[in-house]
């Protein structure tokens, strides 16, 4: 039979698109296995999936001062060594890297020991795990044809996979889930798995004047619920797991970060959305590339974070939803690729070519 090693995590953002494929790699007869961090959110929805999970020691590289720059790349090193012997027991015919910075140290073993592996890039420009890991990647996939430049010709355009439950879900099951009648159009704010405080802030302080003509569910990240916050027709979460297709079924606006994986699952479901990227002081401004892309496609409304007010986003959410079929119907005509289908062929052809040599070969340095 033949073995995959499927690695990323840090977010949500960087296993969803892994799960997405665990099915169909099954049906094609391979063996599943795990690489990510001890504590990472991916441990806990991977293991929920019955696949056997190996937990390693993970750092990142800040773009700030800190204490952790000193000692997580001790960290890297040893998730290195943790990884290399992982896979010289697992033996696989193939990796793939979804990112983050616990895929790094997996990565460069498995390039080490010529196991062909492939990367996954969701955003425009490659971030700095999978630019770490690309010498040691045999292909990337990538979810815009603007990153393919970056990719030292190893890029493939293939789009990000999407889970196959998310076309599943019922509105009913998602008004029973947040506790709504039905009565008024719901608005689902996704502040992604590790929260957006200013998306938070902004959307709590604009409660006064959407709940008037919309009823909100408000997914807020682990530990940013705020139980001062209570009003009818308003509604709570950390965060939402297997109840994520019933909760985008009722949405009918959604406000979101501009995650590559979240507004791509956006797009394929056709929901309305107004995208409020990360601020290029907080981040690298892959977000402000992804949410400008979606505009000028006419997928999304933007709101900026700087100019974000409980005013300014109460007239946005009304003009989205006012026009919310020409939003539809922009997402309806864009051609989609399946993902899905043209990664697990290349993973399946890797396999066969050269996962029988890349297991048994010794490390290359």
């Amino acid at each position: 039979m033949k073995r995959i090693v499927l690695t990323g995590g840090g977010t949500a953002g960087h296993v969803t698109p892994n799960i997405a494929l665990i099915d169909r790699l099954k049906e094609e007869g391979f063996e599943v296995f795990y690489i990510g961090s001890k504590t990472g959110i991916e441990k806990e929805l991977i293991e929920n999936l019955g696949i056997p999970y190996y937990g390693i020691s993970s750092g990142k590289l800040r773009r700030y001062f800190s204490m952790k720059n000193f000692t997580d790349p001790f960290r890297v090193q040893h998730g290195y060594h943790e990884a290399k012997k992982i896979l010289k027991e697992l033996k696989p015919s193939v990796v793939f890297s979804k990112g983050g910075f616990v895929s790094v140290p997996v990565v460069v073993a498995a390039g080490k020991k010529k196991i062909p592996t492939v990367i996954h890039e969701s955003d425009m420009t490659p971030g700095l795990a999978n630019r770490l890991s690309l010498r040691y990647a045999t292909k990337i996939c990538c979810n815009f044809a603007e990153t393919l430049p970056h990719t030292k010709g190893k890029g493939i355009h293939t789009g990000t996979p999407i889970r196959k439950e998310l076309f599943t879900g019922t509105r009913e099951a998602g008004l029973a889930y947040a506790g709504f009648d039905g009565a008024k159009p719901v608005i689902l704010v996704v502040g992604g798995s590790t929260g957006a405080v200013r998306v938070n802030e902004a959307v709590r302080a604009a409660l006064p004047t959407l709940l008037p003509e919309f009823d909100v569910l408000h997914l807020c990240g682990k530990g940013k619920t705020d139980p001062g916050v209570t009003a009818a027709g308003y509604e709570q979460r950390e965060y939402c797991d297997k109840e994520m297709k019933d909760v985008l079924a009722m949405a009918d606006v959604v406000i979101s970060r501009a995650g590559a994986n979240a507004i791509c699952e956006l797009l394929a479901l056709h929901k309305p959305n107004i995208l409020i990227p990360l601020s290029a002081e907080a981040s690298r401004g892959d977000q402000i590339l992804n949410a400008e892309s979606f505009a000028k496609q006419g997928f999304s409304k933007v709101l900026q974070e700087s100019e974000v007010t409980p005013e300014v986003l109460t007239a946005a959410v009304k003009d989205l939803y006012e026009n919310r079929q020409q939003y539809i119907d922009a997402m309806a005509a864009s051609p989609s690729s399946d993902a899905t289908e043209t990664i697990v062929a290349l993973l399946t052809e890797l396999a066969e070519d050269g996962g029988a040599t890349g297991a048994a070969a010794e490390d290359v340095e």
